[in-house]
C-alpha cells in the first residue's frame, strides 16, 4: 500500500436523525452516525432544524459512551440475596416477566388492584416508551400517580396569568433587543436558548440578563447580572413592575386592553419599592432600578422563564409575578418581545390509545410521586385512602435517588413485603434495591415520537439501530405483561410502536410515521398573533389575570378532585406579591441550600458515563468565601451539612457565586458518589406545594459545619 492509498478516508458514514429524548425542554433535533447495525458515533444537533440550529449539549453529543456502556444491563435479574445485597441470577425474558405478573395478581388478589403502582416519569419522553405505562395501569385499575416532580408550579404560575400554556416563536430571542433568562441555567440545561439569545447580541446588539440564585455558566455570559436569594423572585419582579408604574413606563393602553385589573396591581405595588425587595431577594435596589428601566424602555424584551420556578414552595406566586412583569411592559405586542415558558399548549395529539383512557377511573386513588416515601413507609394522608403499595413496577425513573426525603424512600423500598420489578439500562440506586431487574434498550434502538415544549416541533424517533441482545423497550414490556395479567386484549393493546405513532399522527392530520420519516419533523408554531396573545389571553374573557384564581383555574397538571388543591392555599397573595411560604433560613439551620441542575448530568442520568463524571469530578457544595471563613472551611475540605430530615459529607468549594448565606450543589450524583452512601435528596422535603402540588427541590434549610 503506498503513502497516498494508506491516508485517504474511507467513506463517510450514514447518517440518521432523531431526537434527543431526555427531560429537556429542547427536544433537539439530532443526526446520528451509523457505524454498523448496532453501533453509533459522533451524534450532533440538525443544523436544519430552526430551533436546535446544529447546536446540542456536550452530554448527548458524546452519547456512543452511553449507549456502548460496557456496565449497561443486558440480562433480566432476580434477587438472589437479601435487598440491597447486589447478588442476583441471571433469568430469561419469559421467566422475569411470569414472575412479575404472578406476585401482582397475588397482590391484587389480597389487597385489591390499588395495591400495585406502575410509578414513572420522564427517563424518556417518548410518547410510546413513556405513556404507555398508563395503559396498563387503567386496564388492570392499578392506582393513579400524581406527577409533581418537575413542572407543576411553573406550569401553574403561567397558566394562573396567561390561561395558556404557549407564547411567542422562541426562536423570536434572535430578535430581541432585550432577553431575560430567568429561573434557567440555560448553559447547562438548555443550550438552544443561548443559541438564539447570543444569536441577538450579535446580529442586534441585544443585552442579556439572567436572574437566578448564583452565579452559574449561564449567569458568566450575561451583560446583566442578578443574583437573588432562592425563593424570592416575586420580590424582584413586584420592585420593578413598581418602579414601571412609578417612571410612567408602564404600557397603560396595552394594560386597559388586556389585563384585568391593571389599577388594582398599580395601587398595591405603591410600597412594593426595590429597597422593599433588596431586604427579600438580596438584589441591591439601584440594580433592580436599573433592570426595570431596561426592560421598561425596551419593547422588544423577550422573557425567557425556566423551570428554576418549580422547585421553590412559593414557585407559583413567582413565575406569576415574573409573567406579570412581562405583561406591564407591553412587550407582547413585539415580535421578539413577551414571555415564554413552554408550549406545551400547541401540540394536541391524541394520546387516549396509547394511554388507553377509555379504561381510566379518577376515582382510582392517586399517588403523589414526591411523596413515593410517605407512601412506601404507609402514611395514612399519603396512601389517599387506598391499601399499602405491596408491588411496583418503575420505568423511566429513579426513585432512590430523585425523590424528597430520600431515607423514607429507602426503609420504604426496603420493605420485605413490598415487591419492586425495574425496567433499566444501569444498575441505578433504585435497581440496586429491586426484586426483578429488566434490561431497557436506549432511544436509538426503538420507534418513538417525541414533542418540544421549549420550541415547536414534532419530532421522530425511529429506530436505527439494534440493541444488543438482551435490553427489551418498555412498549414490549408492557405489552407482554397486559398479556399475562389478562388484559392483552383490550383496546391499545397488541400494536407496535408505529401503530401508536401513526393513529396519533392521523388524528392530528400530521401524516404518518413514513411521512415523519421523510419530513423528520413539523413545525406547529401558531401564528404571529395567537403566540403574543394579541386576540386575547387564555381565558374566557381575553384578559390577563393580575388577580388569578389560585384554586379554580385549569392548568395543565391541576391535581385531580380527589385530591383537591394541594398546600396552604390560603396564604396566596391576591395581586403579584412575595410570601414566605419557603423554608426559610433560621437561627438553627442559617443557610438555604439548592441543589441546582449540572452541566453534565441531566437528573440522575449521564452520572454513569465516563465523560461526564470526568467533568464533574465530585459531589461539592458550594459556599461563599466569607461564610466559609466563619465556618472556618477552606476550599476543598470536607463539611457536613443536615436539616431535621438528615445530614451528609462532601467538599467545599470556596465561590462568591451564590450570596451569603446561600449553598449550592450541582448536578444529581448517584447516592453511592457520598460517603455513607446516601444522596443529596435526604435533605428536601415533600410536602405538597400551594396551589396544584409539586416538590421544592431548591428549597431547603441547612446548617454546615466543618467536618
Amino acid at each position: 500500500m503506498n503513502e497516498a492509498s494508506a491516508l485517504k478516508p474511507g467513506p463517510a458514514p450514514a447518517i440518521g436523525h432523531s431526537a434527543c429524548p431526555h427531560d429537556c425542554p429542547s427536544t433537539c433535533a439530532l443526526e446520528v452516525e451509523l457505524l454498523a447495525h448496532n453501533r453509533i458515533g459522533r451524534v450532533r444537533g440538525d443544523a436544519a432544524n430552526s430551533y436546535t440550529a446544529g447546536v446540542i449539549c456536550a452530554k448527548v453529543a458524546r452519547y456512543a459512551e452511553r449507549i456502548h456502556h460496557p456496565d449497561r444491563l443486558l440480562k433480566p435479574l432476580i434477587r438472589a440475596g437479601a435487598k440491597g445485597e447486589g447478588k442476583w441470577k441471571e433469568a430469561s425474558f419469559d421467566a422475569a416477566l411470569d414472575l412479575i405478573a404472578e406476585i401482582f395478581l397475588k397482590a391484587e388478589a389480597e389487597f385489591g388492584s390499588e395495591t400495585v403502582w406502575p410509578a414513572f416519569y420522564a427517563g424518556t419522553m417518548g410518547l410510546v416508551q413513556r405513556d404507555g405505562i398508563h395503559r396498563l395501569r387503567h386496564a388492570k385499575r392499578y392506582s393513579n400517580q400524581f406527577d409533581s416532580y418537575c413542572t407543576n408550579l411553573a406550569w401553574t404560575g403561567f397558566s394562573m396569568g396567561a390561561g395558556a400554556l404557549r407564547g411567542p416563536d422562541p426562536r423570536e430571542m434572535a430578535k430581541s433587543d432585550c432577553v431575560v433568562i430567568w429561573g434557567t441555567n440555560a448553559v447547562s440545561t438548555q443550550i438552544n436558548v443561548m443559541t438564539h439569545a447570543i444569536r441577538a447580541r450579535k446580529e442586534r446588539g441585544a443585552k442579556i440578563v439572567v436572574i437566578d440564585v448564583y452565579d452559574n455558566q449561564t449567569m458568566k455570559l450575561a451583560d446583566v447580572k442578578l443574583v437573588v436569594k432562592p425563593g424570592t423572585d416575586a420580590a424582584l419582579a413586584c420592585a420593578a413592575m413598581h418602579v414601571l408604574f412609578r417612571d410612567g413606563l408602564a404600557d397603560r393602553e396595552y394594560l386597559n386592553k388586556y389585563s384585568d385589573d391593571p389599577a388594582g396591581l398599580e395601587s398595591h405595588l405603591q410600597t412594593r419599592t426595590p429597597e422593599w425587595a433588596e431586604v427579600i431577594c438580596g438584589v441591591p435596589a439601584a440594580e433592580i432600578e436599573a433592570f426595570a428601566k431596561l426592560v421598561g424602555t425596551t419593547k422588544r424584551s423577550f422573557f425567557r422563564l425556566g423551570y428554576g420556578f418549580s422547585r421553590q414552595r412559593n414557585g407559583a406566586i413567582n413565575m406569576h409575578a415574573a409573567l406579570s412583569l412581562a405583561v406591564v411592559t407591553g412587550a407582547y405586542q413585539y415580535e421578539g418581545g413577551g414571555a415564554f415558558h413552554s408550549n406545551s399548549d400547541i401540540f394536541r395529539l391524541d394520546k387516549s390509545l396509547v394511554e388507553g383512557r377509555k379504561q381510566y377511573d379518577p376515582g382510582l386513588r392517586w399517588l403523589d410521586q414526591s411523596q413515593l416515601g410517605r407512601v412506601l413507609t404507609g402514611e395514612p394522608e399519603a396512601l389517599n385512602g387506598g391499601p399499602p403499595v405491596t408491588a411496583m413496577l418503575i420505568q423511566n425513573t429513579n426513585p432512590a435517588n430523585v425523590v424528597p426525603e430520600q431515607r423514607k424512600a429507602f426503609r420504604g423500598l426496603m420493605r420485605e413485603d413490598l415487591f419492586v420489578a425495574v425496567h433499566e439500562q444501569f444498575m441505578t440506586d433504585t435497581a440496586l434495591l429491586a426484586d426483578v431487574v429488566l434490561p431497557a434498550t436506549m432511544f436509538l434502538e426503538h420507534d418513538d415520537i417525541y414533542r418540544g415544549g421549549g420550541n415547536q416541533h414534532i419530532i421522530l424517533g425511529p429506530k436505527l439501530v439494534d440493541p444488543p441482545e438482551g435490553p427489551k423497550s418498555n412498549h414490549y414490556v408492557i405489552e407482554e405483561l397486559a398479556k399475562r395479567l389478562g388484559v392483552g386484549d383490550h383496546e391499545g393493546f397488541g400494536l407496535t410502536e408505529r401503530q401508536h405513532i401513526d393513529y396519533m399522527l392521523q388524528k392530528r392530520g400530521l401524516g404518518d410515521f413514513d411521512s415523519f420519516k421523510a419530513d423528520k419533523w413539523v413545525d406547529l408554531q401558531p401564528d404571529f398573533e395567537t403566540s403574543h396573545f394579541l386576540g386575547g389571553f387564555g381565558h374566557k374573557d381575553g384578559k390577563y389575570r393580575f388577580r388569578p384564581d389560585w384554586t379554580g383555574t385549569p392548568a395543565a397538571n391541576r391535581p385531580p378532585k380527589r385530591m383537591g388543591p394541594q398546600g396552604p392555599v390560603d396564604r396566596l397573595p391576591t395581586f403579584p406579591d412575595h410570601v414566605e411560604l419557603i423554608e426559610s433560613a433560621d437561627a438553627e439551620h442559617p443557610f438555604r441550600l439548592a441543589t441546582s441542575p449540572s452541566r453534565s448530568f441531566l437528573n440522575s442520568t449521564f452520572s454513569e458515563t465516563p465523560g461526564s463524571k470526568a467533568k464533574e469530578q465530585r459531589p461539592t457544595l458550594l459556599i461563599h468565601p466569607e461564610d466559609a471563613a466563619v465556618l472556618g472551611v477552606g476550599d476543598g475540605d470536607r463539611v457536613r451539612l443536615g436539616n431535621a430530615r438528615g445530614d451528609l459529607l462532601m467538599h467545599a468549594k470556596l465561590d462568591v457565586g451564590p450570596r451569603r448565606g446561600v449553598v449550592i450543589h450541582e448536578g444529581l450524583w448517584p447516592n453511592s458518589a457520598f460517603e455513607g452512601g446516601e444522596g443529596i435528596n435526604i435533605l428536601t422535603g415533600a410536602d405538597a406545594c400551594a396551589p396544584y402540588g409539586g416538590a421544592a427541590f431548591h428549597d431547603t434549610k441547612v446548617w454546615v459545619q466543618k467536618a
